[in-house]
């Protein structure tokens, strides 16, 4: 049987990060109940959620709640053997089990096996750790693991994006900065007379992580020393490995994130062929490719975010992500959080890790709507953002490097706000590298029928409604309504003509009161373009009246509108006697 004492549960994740647990003859019980040995509070876990128990073939993971279960190295069990390394997850979790005892005994399972899959299974924690207590724990046990195949007295293990970051984390750790310089250009650094090795991690072809161990003198043979290069080249490919698995699953959650965020999300384009749209669409053909800052300007509901959009698109970043955010919408501290993310325990309800925008925008752009409404904190800390390209997650303590393009949008009138003393000068000049101005509605007219048959086809088919084209009443006040609300309220007015409709042809009277101008306002105080709309509507009432010699249905019929329509509108327009008397 093996010497319990040499047999231990670390803790890699969560509050108790970093904490051992020798494992005894008793059952080792973890659940939510005070009286298990480890006592996990989060949520889904059960009072008795499963226990380590020893076995005569060694030790075994067994599951006590039914459905509950855990993973080891990644896969769901019930029961499972345990052997030194092992990854286990309980819930929000990491557990490694460590047995030193039977790595040191023969197996079945040759030894070096099983430390290359510890070895894989340690990086991919190691590349997805954030909290300094669990990279600690972990570094430990991947320093211990290489002790197996090499006699050494103590390592290091550094991670990061590039020599630049490698150097940097180097020179926080008290190392020598020109080590990482002579690894991006040798591969192997060792010096017999130091006893020390270190070798570079490379994945997808970038330098993205470096080893260094120190050959202890006391216990190294002549020919250990000299395979020393060789087996801590082969621990660096399986670093590597583990290095690339573990961005490729953060790249498809990334994904995952955004996708569910814009799923229902028409991207319509910038539609209209006036002179202003058309010399905005240049401008932009001109500015995507130049990885430069841009600020866009406009009103409430003239296509900012569109703008973005095809900025994004036709960018070198087109195939990265598009990341959208709202200042005016959260608060304060909710804004932080969603910009920056945060870690597990930051403050009360973080009960996970969360990345921002920020960094879910890696390697694509972030939107920033309503930039205006940022706090002077945040604003301050988003300057660090523009002139650095690093940000810290609200709770974080490392430094994270960002590959992102900013674009920000706003209603106000910045200059004036800096005035004011509401705005940092030096964000603004630093947003306003290069700006675009978005257009009212009322100053493209000839763009709003356009815009309104384009938004028509999408409601149509989002409704399942078979109606395709506006009625000459309909596009008259369309075009001549002055759109307080822009594009954003044009769509909206679309979208509720096509429900509320009742024929293939959007009416006159399906628009909202508002457009139609009658109503709702008496003559006197009506405006002046109001007044004509209301007058026309009546001369064309009565014209087609006359013609249909005062029958209704064949006025509606000669109007193109439903009889039952007709009749409110001459309700609405208040000539039901006028007509009696024709």
């Amino acid at each position: 049987m093996p010497d319990a004492a040499r047999v231990e549960i670390v803790v890699l994740s969560g509050p108790l990060t970093g904490n051992r647990y020798s494992l005894a003859d008793s059952d080792f019980v973890i659940g939510a109940s005070p009286s298990c040995s480890l006592q996990l509070s989060e949520p889904g876990i059960a009072h008795q959620h499963c226990a380590i128990r020893r076995a005569r073939s060694g030790w075994h993971l067994i599951e006590l709640s039914p459905g509950r279960g855990a993973f080891v190295n990644g896969l769901r069990t019930a029961s499972q053997e345990l052997h030194d390394g092992d990854q286990i997850e309980i819930g929000q979790t990491d557990l490694v089990f460590r047995d030193r005892q039977s790595s040191a005994m023969e197996t079945s399972t040759p030894p070096p096996l099983l430390r290359a899959c510890s070895i894989l299974i340690l990086f991919r924690a190691l590349a997805s750790a954030s909290q300094e207590a669990a990279i600690a724990v972990l570094e430990e046990q991947i320093i211990s693991l290489i002790g197996d195949l090499l006699p050494i007295r103590g390592g290091v293990i550094l991670l990061g994006d590039g020599e630049a970051s490698l150097g940097k984390e180097a020179r926080q750790r008290g190392m020598d900065v020109d080590m990482i310089r002579k690894l991006a250009r040798e591969g192997v650094v060792s010096d017999a007379e130091q006893m020390f090795v270190a070798v570079p991690v490379y994945a997808r072809q970038q330098l993205a992580g470096a080893i260094q161990v120190s050959i202890s003198p006391d216990q190294a043979a002549p020919y250990e020393a000299e395979r020393a290069p060789e087996i801590l080249s082969a621990v660096s490919v399986l670093a590597g490995a583990a290095i690339e698995n573990v961005r490729e699953v953060e790249a498809l959650r990334n994904q995952n994130t955004l996708l569910s965020e814009q799923i229902h999300r028409g991207e319509s384009g910038l539609i209209g062929e006036s002179a202003g749209m058309r010399n905005l669409r240049a401008t932009i053909e001109r500015v995507a490719p130049r990885d430069t800052t841009v600020l866009i300007l406009g009103e409430s509901g003239t296509g900012k975010e569109l703008v973005a959009r095809a900025l994004h698109r036709q960018s070198t970043r087109a195939a990265g992500p598009f990341v959208a955010l709202n200042c005016a919408a959260l608060t304060e501290h909710l804004l932080e959080s969603e910009l920056f993310g945060h870690e597990k325990g930051a403050f009360t309800g973080a009960v996970a890790l969360k990345k921002g925008k920020l960094e879910l925008a890696q390697g694509g752009t972030v939107f920033l709507d309503e930039i205006g409404e940022l706090a002077p904190s945040l604003q301050a800390k988003f300057l660090r953002v523009l002139q650095e390209h690093e940000f810290d997650r609200v709770g974080g303590t490392r430094t994270l490097r960002l590959d992102v393009r900013l674009i920000a949008a706003t209603n106000r009138d910045l200059a004036s706000e800096v005035r004011k003393g509401t705005f940092r000068e030096d964000l603004f000049h630093r947003l306003n590298v290069v700006a675009l101005h978005t257009l009212p509605l009322r100053e493209r007219r000839e763009d709003i029928l356009p815009l309104a048959r384009h938004f028509l086809q999408l409601a149509a088919t989002r409704h399942r409604r078979a109606i395709g084209e506006f009625s000459p009443e309909a596009e008259m006040l369309l075009h001549f309504y002055h759109w307080p609300g822009n594009v954003r309220e044009l769509e909206n007015a679309v979208e509720r003509a096509a429900v509320l409709g009742s024929c293939e042809t959007v009416l006159a009277e399906d628009l909202p009161d508002a457009i139609r101008g009658v109503g709702e306002i008496g003559e006197g105080s009506a405006p002046p373009l109001e007044r004509s709309v209301g007058e026309a509507k009546r001369d064309t009432v009565m014209r087609a009246w006359r013609e249909a010699a005062g029958d209704y249905k064949t006025a509606a019929a000669i109007l193109e509108m439903h009889p039952n329509s007709l009749l409110r509108l001459i309700r609405k327009l208040g000539i039901r006697e006028i007509l009696r008397a024709i």
